[in-house]
């Protein structure tokens, strides 16, 4: 396999966690977010950090990345989540983007605007793989336990959920925690293979990007999510030589979707139940 190719399994592993964050809080628990690039910035900045100046090993700092990015979103989803609908997306919106500014204007301890250099290449294929499929194991197990039950009935109708005995507050608050993990580890397992990042680059349009993939695979679909990224991804890489019609091409995309199926590429279904012999009809 070509180092092109390799790049592209990496990158989609890492976009795939990510997604799968923003899904369990959007698909899952009906938050809709804007700010989740914030907590990849901050579990990529951690583990930069313990790994460049501390001399960390890179497993501890990736999931120490993922525990500081549940950390500030704990503090964050305390007075925020209280919000419904699109108040909490628009509060997302300037969370995120105090959280980019903190970290652009912090020279002393991040560098700033001139980005954080010379992280070590930890994120090889085999590291980015086994942590793909290690969470996403773990995630449709979770949406298929007890919790992930709370988190489509806090979804649907909170009212209902709370009458039914469930606790809504704490579920979103634990989909929140679970999805900042998730995106803390997809941070910094992008640093440890662009061996450079900045603050930029979790700016408020990364945040869209990752949204509209959970939009585009289908709001409460985690496979639908996990394809809707595959599909984004081989877009935006196999047309960068064409860099100035490619962000054409990705809108074009999510335009048809959206026109064809507004419900997303797989709806609220998983891909296996449109297997035949698997009852519902898609």
């Amino acid at each position: 396999m070509g180092g092109y190719q390799e790049g592209i399994i990496i990158l989609l592993c890492i976009n795939c966690i990510a997604a799968m964050g923003v899904s369990l809080l959007t698909g899952f628990t009906g938050i809709f977010t804007l700010g989740h690039a914030a907590y990849m910035a901050l579990g990529a900045y951690t583990a930069a950090i313990l790994t460049v100046r501390y001399g960390i090993h890179w497993l501890p700092a990736i999931v120490a990345g993922g525990l500081v990015a549940v950390a500030v979103a704990w503090m964050i989803g305390m007075p925020t989540l209280r919000l419904t609908g699109d108040y909490y997306a628009i509060a997302s919106i300037g969370l995120g983007e105090a959280i980019r500014l903190i970290l652009e204007n912090w020279q002393s301890f991040t560098r700033g605007a001139r980005g954080f250099p010379g992280i070590d290449s930890y994120t090889t294929r085999g590291v980015a793989v086994a942590c793909f499929t290690v969470l996403t194991l773990l995630t449709f197990n979770l949406i298929d336990s007890r919790l992930g039950r709370e988190f489509k009935a806090s979804r649907d109708d909170r009212l209902a959920a709370s009458l039914m005995g469930f606790n809504t507050t704490a579920s979103r608050m634990k989909a929140l925690l679970i999805s900042a993990f998730y995106c803390g580890v997809s941070g910094a397992l992008l640093g440890g293979y662009m061996n450079f990042i900045q603050p930029s680059m979790f700016d408020m349009m990364k945040s869209t990007e990752l949204t509209a993939v959970v939009v585009f695979g289908g709001l409460g679909s985690m496979s639908g999510t996990l394809l809707g990224s595959a599909i984004v991804t081989s877009v935006m890489e196999y047309f960068r030589d064409i860099s100035q019609y490619r962000m054409l091409i990705y809108g074009l995309l999510l335009v048809v979707i959206m026109v064809v199926r507004p419900e997303g590429l797989l709806g609220d279904r998983e891909i296996w139940s449109f297997l035949p012999g698997s009852g519902r009809r898609g």
